[in-house]
């Protein structure tokens, strides 16, 4: 049974940090891309990056180039986003996603499996 399940959320003042963590069971990450996606209120989900694990691949959305860090450790069959100089612009619920499309994609459709999502709030 997959399951994808987020941590590392809470409450960051603008410029600060927070890492999410993605724990992944039921299938090992090295036959599969993982996504993490964001939706603020009254906002659609928005992809925010992926990482290809057969290559390390790794694609980052325009919005966050430069600031957030996605990685992975296989053996704890874990992937990571790392979010520096946070912006109350990216306050939102943070979902991790699987794909087996062998596509690097930020695409929500081709995702399978979605994580129940974790809050990140940015504000002073």
């Amino acid at each position: 049974q997959v399951q994808l399940v987020e941590s590392g959320g809470g409450l960051a003042q603008p410029g600060g940090s927070l890492r999410l963590s993605c724990a992944a069971s039921g299938f090992t990450l090295d036959y599969y891309t993982i996504g993490w996606f964001r939706q603020a209120p009254g906002k659609e989900r928005e992809g925010v990056s992926c990482i290809r694990s057969s290559d390390g691949s790794i694609m980052y959305a325009n919005s966050v180039k430069g600031r957030f860090t996605i990685s992975r450790d296989n053996a704890k069959n874990t992937v990571y986003l790392q979010m520096n100089s946070l912006k109350p612009e990216d306050t939102a619920v943070y979902y991790c996603a699987q794909t087996s499309s062998l596509l690097l994609t930020l695409s929500i459709v081709r995702y399978d499996y979605w994580g129940q999502g974790t809050q990140v709030t940015v504000s002073s």
